[in-house]
């Protein structure tokens, strides 16, 4: 008899697949993700699935967001830009975390959640989703706003407001 996979049956499949991506660019790219890295990281098409094009523009973002993908054109070949907030060409050494959390949305679109983008980013730089999320939360109250608040977020000096 076949069995009928649910709606949560492919959320847990997509949770344990970013898993399994994050740390495979972990394997490939090491912790320490640099420009360079990330640079690599976003020709890998075995990683990303579609072409990023990183830029540093307050204006396509929203207010308090630090980074977000923006398709370039009708179809998703086209490729994406990647805004992220300027604040961060000074702290360059967050930007692949940044980069990281987004590009759940370029290779899954909606489906993917903001614990799918946790646990993708925190299994690439080979941290906790605690850890990654905390570091998350000190980049959101830099640019004056936070990610979506987490199942795990005690608000320890998160803006979420939890």
């Amino acid at each position: 008899m076949d069995r009928q996979l649910t709606a949560d049956d492919a959320r847990q499949s997509l949770t344990a697949h970013v898993a399994t991506k994050g740390a495979e660019l972990h394997a490939r790219y090491g912790a320490r993700l640099d420009w360079n890295g990330l640079q690599r990281v976003l020709a890998d098409r075995s990683l990303v699935r579609y072409p990023c094009e990183i830029v540093f523009d307050e204006s396509l973002l929203l207010p308090g967001e630090f980074a977000h993908p923006e398709q370039k054109g009708p179809a998703l070949e086209d490729g994406f830009t990647m805004a992220v907030h300027p604040f961060f060409l000074t702290r360059p050494d967050h930007v692949p975390a940044l980069v990281l959390y987004q590009l759940v949305a370029v290779n899954y679109g909606g489906f993917a959640s903001s614990e799918d983008a946790e646990t993708f980013g925190a299994a690439a730089l080979g941290i906790t989703r605690d850890d990654y999320y905390a570091l998350l939360c000190e980049c959101a109250d830099q640019v004056g706003g936070a990610p979506e608040s987490g199942p795990d977020c005690g608000g320890g000096g998160c803006a979420c407001g939890a």
